[in-house]
């Protein structure tokens, strides 16, 4: 077919008119074959779009197309070669950008049978500002059934299309960007539910706890387990990585040490339940690091064993500094492992400070560390006021320090006061 200046008006014109209706990726590309039926005789057609043009979307496939409608093809088996790495004539045209007319598939060394009766092919490329997104192909049994007007006219749909397939796409990457900030949103509240919402009311005592992740939700964990004979158990963890994977890891090691700690007295016990527990998410790549301590109210005095975690700073109201470094190594490391508990007494006066890497990691522009002199230092200024602006004074702190306002770890800091009457 001829393509006259007057053909191009009106097949754009209904064109247009069949895709501007909507924004559904599969309808555009449906039309488009339509459109394109009254100006190309063809037995079998199919439009495909690039895995890397839908971003978002379909990631886990690991096909080369992402998106297409075929017209006059039986479905294709699972491991169809050209929708898995782009071989055959398609493949051709989207890796190459080229036009291919195909008078004899027979001879044609690049074809892959897509349907038996198939005798000529035309494949033209889809492409837009970003480079090739797809190709439309059409195929017949006759041989050299598609001439060069054929083709120009076939490059023409392609070209009028990609707008409205680039349209498509993004809607799609919206709706889907949409829907995992929905279930993050959801699993963001999920995850704070999990963390305490008030400190524990305890009696002599200022507590506060700040929980800041890097992203919607995070790996960080903070708690107060309230135990027999008035006794405080104080946790703070951090697993390994970032975001959901992370999230999910948390949730289960949180109620293992909730359920173990109210079991067992000893924590070199739980420490040890803890690791089975950690190794048995079968995550090799995860591990959690942790404190976890026994706070008695009435005397002061702090059980505890640290796994791998950065030690917690004991500020003396009389000016020293203690590391609470006694423990084993982080959970989930290694399947058999012996853990030690250490003991403290926090006097009137004396602010114990727990945290993970995030508080002590951030970095200025020489790159040098936070560093745990630092945090003593910022949480030493707050001395004769609550817990709670302790907390403020670290987080302004590393904040100028690093000249940033987020942080590249998630960021928990525990800080328990014992008071001064």
């Amino acid at each position: 077919m001829t393509l006259s200046p007057e053909l191009k008006v009106r097949l754009l014109l209904e064109l247009s008119q069949r895709i501007s209706r909507t924004l559904d990726l599969q309808v555009v590309l449906e039309d488009i074959l339509r459109a394109l039926r009254p100006a190309v005789a063809y037995d079998a057609a199919g439009i495909f779009v690039l895995s890397r043009a839908v971003p978002l979307i379909r990631r886990s496939d690991p096909n080369l197309i992402a998106g297409m409608v075929q017209v006059g093809f039986d479905d294709p088996p699972a491991d169809d070669p050209m929708l898995r790495s782009g071989k055959g004539i398609i493949g051709h045209v989207i890796h190459t950008g080229e036009v291919v007319n195909a008078s004899d598939v027979r001879l044609d060394r690049r074809y892959v049978a897509g349907r038996r009766q198939t005798r000529s092919e035309l494949a033209v490329p889809i492409v837009s500002e970003a480079g090739v997104i797809g190709c439309l192909n059409v195929e017949s049994d006759r041989e050299a059934a598609f001439s060069l007007e054929d083709a120009e006219l076939m490059e023409f749909f392609a070209s009028s299309a990609a707008v409205s397939i680039e349209k498509a796409l993004l809607h799609r990457q919206v709706l889907e960007k949409q829907r995992i900030e929905d279930q993050l949103k959801v699993a963001r509240e999920v995850q704070s539910g999990l963390l305490p919402g008030a400190p524990p009311g305890l009696a002599g005592y200022d507590i506060a706890a700040v929980a800041l992740p890097t992203w919607a939700i995070g790996g960080d964990y903070y708690d107060y387990v309230p135990l027999g004979e008035g006794r405080l158990g104080l946790v703070v963890a951090d697993v390994s990585g970032k975001g959901i994977p992370a999230a999910l890891i948390m949730a289960t090691f949180r109620a293992a040490l909730r359920t173990e700690m109210r079991r067992h007295a000893d924590l070199r016990a739980v420490a040890e339940q803890l690791n089975g527990t950690v190794l048995e998410s079968g995550d090799t790549s995860r591990f959690v690091t942790a404190v976890c301590g026994v706070l008695d109210p009435t005397s002061g005095r702090l059980t505890y064993v640290n796994c791998g975690h950065n030690p917690p700073l004991l500020l003396r109201a009389s000016g020293g500094t203690e590391s609470l470094q006694l423990g084993g190594p982080a959970l989930g490391l290694f399947a058999t492992v012996a853990f030690e508990a250490g003991t403290v007494d926090l006097e009137p006066g004396d602010r114990l400070v727990l945290y993970t890497d995030g508080v002590v990691e951030p970095t200025d522009d020489e790159d040098r560390e936070f560093g745990t002199e630092r945090l003593a230092t910022a949480v030493r200024e707050a001395t004769g006021r609550p817990a709670a602006e302790a907390l403020r004074r670290v987080i302004d702190a590393t904040r100028a320090f690093g000249g940033r306002d987020d942080y590249d770890d998630d960021f928990t800091l525990v800080v328990v006061q014992r008071g001064t009457s």
